[in-house]
This record gives C-alpha cells, structure tokens and sequence, in this order.
C-alpha cells in the first residue's frame, strides 16, 4: 500500500539544466525595461518637452521633473542594477546543456 501523503505529485526532476539561460534573459529584459525606459525614454521626454512642455496621451509632460518622474527614475536605476547583477550571475555559472523542463534528456 502506497501512502500518498509520502509520494511527491510530481516526481524529482535532475537539476541538468542550464540556469544561466534564465539569468541571461531576466537581466537583460530588467536593464531594457530599467535603464532604456526607465532612465532613457524619461530624461529624453523631460528634454524634449521644452520650457512649454508637451502633452503624450494623457500625461502632460514638462521640463521639470516632478516627483513621478524621480520615482520612475529611480526605479529605473534600481532595475537596471539588478539586471547587471542577474546578468553577471548568469555569466559565472557553469555551462550546461540547455534542456527544457519536463522533457526527459
């Protein structure tokens, strides 16, 4: 008799796979979206908008930045670092075979 409560749902995967595919992909989408949109696209809008400022959407846009657009700034910095520390993360590990979850190899 076999006691379910002991036996895993799912059986124990082997930890064969290349994590570093992971770390590469998450790094690299956090320093787009943090320091290309985050920093980039709101310095360069802020720039643009001018000492009349400019209207995109519903968002009025001026040359000074309001507390808003520190905050998106600021985030900006923070995503970005921590895509270079995944994306440095995923360049020390080791090299393994790329293998996807649930296939067997």
């Amino acid at each position: 008799m076999v006691d379910i409560h002991e036996t895993p749902a799912v059986p124990p995967m082997d930890p064969g796979g290349d994590e570093r595919i992971g770390y590469l992909i998450a790094g690299g989408i956090l320093v787009g979206l943090g320091w290309a949109v985050g920093v980039g696209v709101n310095l360069i809008l802020h720039g643009l908008a001018g000492s009349g400022g400019m209207t995109v959407g519903w968002v009025r846009i001026t040359s000074t930045m309001g507390p808003y657009a520190w905050a998106i700034f600021g985030f900006g910095l923070f995503t970005g670092a921590l895509g270079m520390g995944l994306l440095a993360l995923g360049r020390a590990s080791p090299k393994r075979p790329l293998v996807l979850p649930g296939y067997p190899y």
